[in-house]
């Protein structure tokens, strides 16, 4: 299944701003204007300036908070986001309630304290980042993200993301019997998205650190329902002959 651009032109619009160019013109800017995000429970409010807002927007990270000030624009990141952002792309410092800006390590632990699979969903999550993908909520169908080929304006999401753990052969692992496979990869088609599974492998290493993410490993399955109507005997024949 490929990419469903939205409207004449979507396509090339895609290609002549690439997504590694947008992300890259975000970094810059942030980083120029030392900017700083205030922990919020499970997430991170950035109060933006208009160029930040259209960079955070087009790069999509986040959402915008509409609020009765009409001269401040506020941008709610989720954990994940705003741990890329901090970590990986190092543009976006992160202050607690004390006002102290966190260290990552003090932002890993306190993701996790408020999100026990953080680790694993992080490293899914800057995996396809790292990859151009946009990667956002899967929620809406069941799943942990949905990953796009570029801005969410111009194309459908191609993938619905399924993160799946080291250990996750307990009794509330996911996709653990046929039924399961069944009920997903048909959720998944109704909305004309192919099921990737990422399978994150820890190798014995923690999580005292974000620094452990390096010996994560991950493998990417994707998963089809399969179509007896094109595996027919009498379709093969017509081939043939």
């Amino acid at each position: 299944m490929g990419p469903r651009w939205k409207g004449k032109g979507s396509e090339a619009k895609a290609l002549a701003e690439p997504m590694s160019k947008i992300v890259s013109e975000l970094r810059l800017c942030l980083s120029r204007s030392n900017s700083k995000g205030l922990l919020s429970g499970s997430s991170v409010l950035i109060e933006a300036s208009v160029e930040q807002t259209q960079l955070l927007n087009h790069a999509c990270f986040g959402r915008s908070i509409v609020t009765a000030e009409k001269d401040k624009e506020w941008i709610q990141l989720g954990l994940d986001e705003a741990f890329y952002l901090c970590n990986f792309l190092k543009c976006l410092k992160i202050v607690g309630g004390d006002g102290c800006v966190k260290t990552d390590v003090e932002l890993w632990h306190y993701s996790i304290l408020k999100m026990e699979a953080f680790p694993e969903l992080y490293k899914a999550y800057s995996h396809l980042r790292t990859k151009n993908w946009v990667v956002r909520s899967g929620s809406q169908y069941g799943v942990d993200y949905v990953a796009y080929r570029h801005h969410p304006a111009l194309v459908h999401s191609e993938y619905a993301v399924l993160v799946l753990p080291d250990g996750n052969d307990d009794a509330t692992g996911r996709l653990q019997v046929w039924s399961d496979f069944h009920c997903t990869i048909r959720l998944c088609g109704s909305v004309a998205k192919t099921l990737l599974v990422l399978h994150v492998r820890k190798n014995g290493s923690g999580t005292d650190s974000q620094m452990c993410l390096e010996n994560y490993d991950i493998e990417e399955h994707t998963i089809t329902r399969w179509n007896p109507q094109q595996s027919r005997e009498d379709v093969a024949a017509d081939t043939q002959s």
